[in-house]
């Protein structure tokens, strides 16, 4: 018996120093890893666009259209941004045709709106969404057939884009795109903090 366990460890202590396997592994040690998740791969898919740190832990990337998502990314940041300035301006100014139903906690301003206040606003803003999209809405085939940029809808009423070389738009998308993901990390923490503490943001 003793003898078998003798043996047996020094089969064990022998596979130490035998060649290691190459395959996966050695790939995954070899591949880019993430800047802004070092211990994960780099997600090669957002190699490219603008706004892009290798952040992608779940790998959606891998999963969904990615021109979808980074116009997913793009309009939440926008929407973020004017839902921030108004969660925050809600508090001060009122219109008149709203003045009795003024609310000082933002988070009661939907409630004290009503359901066909706000259904509007979700009418409004699918029906936009369906025409700036020519009825194609979902990640399927919103850029099937288009080589549109994702969140460019030539909306620029005030001309800040024109005469601007391509650095200097790049860099302007840059901005829009920290802004808004700031500004969901902010309207976040607001909502969270009139709902944890029951009280108006000022």
């Amino acid at each position: 018996m003793m003898k078998i366990a003798t043996i047996a460890a020094l089969i064990g202590s022998a596979s130490a120093f035998a060649p290691a396997q190459t395959g996966k592994a050695s790939t995954a040690l070899n591949a880019e890893m993430s800047k802004s998740v070092p211990f994960l791969l780099n997600p090669s898919k957002t190699d490219g666009l603008i706004g892009s740190v290798g952040f992608d832990p779940i790998n959606w990337s891998d999963n969904f259209d990615i021109k979808w998502l980074q116009e997913s990314e793009i309009k939440h940041g926008r929407v973020a941004m004017l839902a921030t300035a108004g969660f925050m301006a809600q508090q001060f100014v009122s219109f008149p045709m709203f003045a009795d139903i003024h609310v000082d906690d933002s988070n009661l301003a939907p409630a004290a709106v009503g359901i066909s206040g706000m259904m509007q606003i979700v009418f409004f803003a699918g029906a936009e969404e369906w025409r700036t999209n020519k009825g194609k809405i979902t990640m399927a085939d919103m850029f099937a057939d288009s080589d549109r940029v994702p969140g460019d809808f030539g909306f620029d009423p005030m001309g800040k884009l024109k005469g601007k070389s391509e650095a200097e738009i790049n860099d302007m998308k840059l901005k829009e795109i920290k802004n808004g993901r700031l500004a969901m990390l902010a309207i976040g923490g607001m909502i969270h903090h009139n709902f944890i503490f029951g009280e108006a943001l000022f």
